[in-house]
């Protein structure tokens, strides 16, 4: 994201799980490691209430947490498709 002028970021993580619990699971992991390892507080955190899509924004890395059929349907990956993509599958 870093080489595209009107990014909100420099990295996008997008990632997604099979339930909401596994959403939240991984949300709250994110942000306990970020600071753990990096002494790191998100900025801010939206949608932890629903669990269905939750963000949590480092201001420069924005991680996207998504129910399996939501990130289907909006396709981050497509919006911002100038960006350098690096593909990690566990």
């Amino acid at each position: 994201m870093r080489n595209i002028s009107d990014a909100v970021s420099d990295f996008f993580v997008i990632c997604d799980a099979q339930s909401t619990t596994q959403v939240r699971a991984i949300a709250m992991n994110v942000e306990e490691q970020a600071r753990k390892q990096l002494n790191e507080r998100p900025w801010h955190i939206e949608g932890m209430e629903h669990q269905e899509w939750i963000l949590i924004d480092f201001v420069d890395v924005v991680v996207h947490i998504f129910l399996r059929p939501l990130r289907q349907f909006y396709q981050l990956e497509e919006l911002w498709s100038d960006g350098v993509l690096v593909e990690h599958n566990k």
